[in-house]
């Protein structure tokens, strides 16, 4: 692993298979590091810029150190995910019914505020109007296992007979800027990411077609960490929300209303839709 300055990470990103924040993230008296593995949904610099404040307080808050790191795509992190190597992570639905089901991980929190639906976009100006209009079309995607931006929606198509070639591109933005500069003519979102995106990419894109809302990403804890710990973590994530000052720090990371979810209630309902048959191994990704 390549640990490097905050400052450099964006230039090396694009040979370095995950970065990492060096420094002790949070309670810097802790005698134990925690490592924060966070889902590269969106650009890497982004994601540095979000997460570092949010563990800063969460760590003082819960008298924790974090190592925060950030695989470069998706495919990268299921991996690291699925072999147990984050102690936290923040991860898709889907992601968290991978990581229980391998190595039992908790999740912990998700945002209570918005629940999570896929999204089919194209560009405003697109004369595809009705889903069967996509027959025989390439769409972009940000990896196959992306839960509401991908399996779902792939799973959907497949289902009413519509067939597409599906082009990954490796992150939610890639997605919107690849149907917004023309290179495809559709793909598929979020809507946390999507609404986030400025107004000069999504004014020149529309929404096609909207999924079934589900409970969306969760924080998740791997259960060699200690349960005093996860206890820790989660109050400290539930206080966060009562603070003013955090308001901005918690909207950035797509968690404003930080609330406790189980995993039977909240997540195992994703493992009956059976997207197991569309997932890929994260070693053919």
């Amino acid at each position: 692993m390549k640990k490097i300055c905050f400052n450099f990470f964006v230039v090396l990103v694009l040979w370095t298979p995950f970065l990492t924040h060096s420094e002790c993230i949070g309670d810097i008296v802790a005698k134990k590091s925690y490592s924060v593995y966070v889902v590269p949904q969106t650009a890497i610099s982004q994601l540095y810029s979000y997460w570092v404040p949010l563990l800063e307080s969460l760590g003082k808050r819960s008298n924790q150190c974090f190592e925060l790191i950030v695989p470069a795509t998706i495919p990268i992190f299921e991996k690291q995910l699925l072999n147990g190597k984050a102690d936290f992570a923040f991860v898709n639905p889907y992601h968290a019914v991978m990581a229980f089901k391998a190595h039992q991980y908790v999740p912990l929190i998700a945002d209570g505020k918005n629940k999570l639906d896929g999204l089919i976009v194209v560009r405003a100006d697109s004369k595809i109007n009705e889903l069967k209009d996509l027959n025989h079309s390439k769409i972009a995607f940000p990896a196959p296992n992306a839960f509401a931006a991908s399996l779902l929606i792939r799973s959907f198509l497949m289902q009413k007979g519509i067939k597409f070639e599906p082009i990954y591109v490796k992150s939610h933005k890639n997605v919107y800027w690849s149907v917004m500069t023309g290179d495809v003519p559709a793909g598929g979102g979020v809507n946390n990411t999507f609404f986030r995106e400025p107004d000069e990419i999504k004014n020149q894109l529309r929404i096609l077609y909207k999924t079934p809302m589900f409970m969306p990403h969760p924080f998740i804890a791997n259960p060699r960490v200690p349960p005093s710990v996860q206890q820790a973590v989660q109050n400290a994530f539930l206080s966060m929300k009562n603070d003013p000052a955090l308001t901005e720090i918690l909207n950035n990371v797509q968690i404003p209303d930080p609330i406790a979810v189980d995993y039977r209630k909240d997540y195992m309902p994703i493992d009956k839709l059976i997207l197991e048959k569309f997932a890929v191994s994260s070693e053919n990704q």
